[in-house]
């Protein structure tokens, strides 16, 4: 169980997201938690200095489709990082196991074989409300969190 504020960052410990473009990638299945996220990634990236016009948002039917649409965006390559966000509730098939696997293994790919990072927002829970905990209720916003890697991740990719 999650014990930490995913909403919680030190924004004098970073740098300013000013210079960088950010890709995100939205999940509309599950989309009460997947839009939260999204908006806990937009407000945390703008907070840290991005401007709105260099974070440009794409939405995508499944999860499973989040690593097409990523791989869209790797490939413009005007991109400093991706975000891909997702939700994945644990139903009575295995299915499940199947979509959180390949998108794991997607992202994976994506991230050993582009030069665009590309930052995992994909909550995989056992039911619903975990998701709601993790998306703006009593655990914070995962998204949030993802804002703050994708910048730290697009100041690693300018150290080349």
């Amino acid at each position: 169980m999650a014990t930490n504020n995913l909403s919680a960052y030190e924004k004098s410990k970073l740098p300013s997201a000013h210079p960088y473009r950010f890709g995100i990638v939205v999940a509309d299945w599950n989309s009460q938690v997947t839009h939260n996220l999204h908006k806990g990634a937009v407000e945390t990236l703008i907070d840290l200095g991005a401007k709105d016009s260099n974070i440009d948002t794409i939405f995508v039917p499944g999860s499973i489709e989040l690593v097409y649409g990523a791989t869209k965006m790797c490939k413009k390559n005007i991109y400093d990082a991706v975000i891909v966000i997702g939700c994945v509730i644990r139903g009575e098939t295995a299915h499940f196991d199947y979509v959180c696997q390949s998108v794991t293994n997607g992202i994976t790919y994506l991230n050993t074989h582009m030069d665009t990072p590309v930052v995992f927002c994909v909550l995989t829970d056992n039911h619903i409300q975990q998701s709601l905990d993790r998306s703006g209720g009593k655990f914070g916003n995962k998204g949030v969190e993802a804002g703050v890697v994708a910048l730290r991740m697009a100041t690693l990719k300018e150290e080349r």
